[in-house]
């Protein structure tokens, strides 16, 4: 059995940011009180992703009160998905094929770990479990060693509408809106299915700079309006050790950098849209990393939803606006408009090309 310490555990001491310290502080004393009032830890899991021989695997430990549990995994609205009291440094147990690993939560209760462990390309899963909870599976995307294609896709305002950028619409989308009301881009889960058939085995990764709370309900978004399922990755919500609050475009950044390493063979297509800041970190990635980019394909945002986006549209509203690091630019208003584009690309084989 192999036992993984939380990352930094011999570090030398830093300056943690104040901010962080009330938080874990408030934590402390609110995990303290529930768990004198018989709250129970229970595990969140989260799709990871993998390649024979490992996989990352991601969850979250939080409390409840005995009985609740499976209706926590219900549909929420948006606000009550903030409302939890996580676990830090809580033991998880995690199951991958024969190997057994141990790991503990970070302050906040997440944990994101890279274990070993044999599994089959597809889709597997490991076994997580804690302090007195039955045993959960976490899905894992098992990526096969032949596989050279992938696609990578924004989530805000690319697949599902949110105007995110705008500090009034964000918190109502995320805090009030009941997900069922959320509205679905048009053709993108066209496009993306259509992706997938043409390219066997492709992994479809999910990149947002949203906070791991919603991750429920971005998997049920996806799931209902047909979206090949896929890892999410997602960012902790609230202060850090440093600072504030995380810096969403550094955990995109951060996390295509992570995938070029663990997967330097895949090529990937980069899909995102024009109201954020996508543009700039796909033209940065590919110029960093050319060989792990295929294509760049660009939702266009009309003039109305820049807007509400937060961006101002210019003259010029194409992604070939932005330096791309000698890589192809696609760029459209919807997902039929990409794939009258992708279609007669290197990306999609000639057999696939007329559907």
């Amino acid at each position: 059995m192999v036992t993984i310490t939380p990352a930094g555990g011999s570090s030398p001491v830093v300056r943690v940011h104040r901010a962080a310290l009330i938080e874990d502080a408030v934590h402390e004393m609110v995990e303290r009180r529930l768990r004198v009032r018989g709250w129970k830890p229970y595990i969140t899991a989260y799709t990871g992703y993998g390649a024979p021989g490992w996989a990352r695997v991601m969850a979250r430990v939080l409390l409840a009160r005995p009985g609740t549990v499976s209706r926590r995994r219900e549909k929420v609205r948006g606000w009550r998905s903030f409302t939890t009291t996580p676990v830090s440094s809580a033991l998880v147990r995690i199951e991958l094929g024969d190997t057994v690993t141990e790991a503990r939560t970070d302050r906040s209760g997440y944990l994101d770990v890279k274990v070993k462990g044999d599994l089959d390309p597809g889709w597997g899963c490991a076994r997580l479990s804690t302090e007195g909870t039955v045993p959960i599976e976490a899905p894992i995307r098992v990526i096969d060693p032949a596989v050279k294609f992938g696609v990578v896709s924004d989530i805000d305002d690319t697949v599902m509408v949110t105007t995110l950028p705008r500090p009034l619409l964000a918190a109502w989308n995320t805090f009030v809106l009941d997900e069922h009301a959320r509205a679905a881009v048009p053709g993108m889960a066209v496009l993306y299915e259509r992706l997938a058939n043409a390219n066997p085995g492709s992994p479809v990764v999910y990149l947002s700079t949203g906070a791991w709370n919603v991750a429920p309900t971005l998997t049920r978004f996806l799931s209902r309006h047909l979206y090949p399922a896929g890892p999410i990755l997602l960012t902790d919500w609230g202060p850090t050790p440093d600072r504030w609050f995380r810096s969403g475009q550094e955990h995109k950044r951060k996390s295509l950098r992570r995938l070029a390493e663990e997967f330097p063979d895949v090529r990937w297509l980069l899909i995102g849209d024009d109201g954020q800041h996508d543009q700039e970190i796909y033209s940065e990635f590919a110029r960093e990393h050319p060989e792990n980019v295929a294509a760049v394909a660009i939702r266009r945002l009309s003039p109305t939803q820049a807007v509400l986006a937060g961006a101002i549209p210019g003259p010029s509203e194409t992604a070939e606006v932005v330096p791309s690091g000698g890589k192809t630019w696609f760029s459209a208003p919807d997902g039929a408009g990409l794939w009258s584009l992708l279609r007669d690309t290197h990306l999609v084989p000639k057999s696939q090309k007329s559907h």
